[in-house]
């Protein structure tokens, strides 16, 4: 049997993104990005060694998830679009850096949040508008926090940038292993 996460990530995902979320073994390869695409903004400051971004610098560009091919070779890796990636953002791989937007939880133990979306805002709860895939960062929080919705919250990690997947299925650009929760702005 699946674990529940395992279940609900790729479903809520694709929940929000109107299905946009892909198998890896069935997609091809999007259309060629224009060389006049816009690159992501100046480097962003430092707060106490962390890199502070903002979704104004990690969605600054237009991601196009690759398409669904029915017809897909099972065994060859499928396109990722991760050349659509500007340089500027690829190099936050691996850094530490601190983010803010607002909880979607996804995972649950014992009454805290383990796991959850961190949203550019709340537009895409309930009936909001379909975020692009780079409007997200995917949390995970080993010692977990308390649910808080509707407030933006700033976490403190390592931040992961490229294609994410899971169970073959496309779930995002941006994970943040947490190390902290920041202060809650209101």
């Amino acid at each position: 049997m699946k674990p529940f996460r395992a279940l609900l990530l790729p479903a809520f995902v694709a929940a929000i993104s109107g299905g946009a979320v892909l198998r890896a073994a069935d997609v091809v390869a999007p259309p060629a990005v224009p060389a006049s695409m816009p690159s992501a903004a100046p480097g962003p400051d430092l707060d106490k060694g962390y890199l502070k971004l903002g979704f104004e610098q990690l969605a600054n560009y237009t991601f196009v998830p690759p398409a669904f091919d029915p017809a897909a070779e099972p065994n060859v890796k499928p396109p990722t679009g991760e050349e659509q990636i500007p340089a500027a953002v690829k190099e936050w791989n691996g850094k530490k850096a601190v983010i803010t937007g607002f909880m979607v939880p996804v995972k649950m133990e014992k009454g805290l949040v383990t796991e959850f979306l961190l949203m550019r805002n709340t537009m895409a709860c309930c009936y909001g508008t379909v975020p692009n895939m780079n409007e997200w960062v995917i949390v995970k929080m080993k010692k977990g926090v308390a649910p808080l919705m509707d407030v933006p919250i700033s976490f403190y990690g390592e931040l992961k940038v490229g294609a994410m997947f899971e169970n073959g299925y496309m779930t995002g650009l941006y994970e943040l292993e947490g190390e902290r929760m920041g202060e809650v702005q209101g």
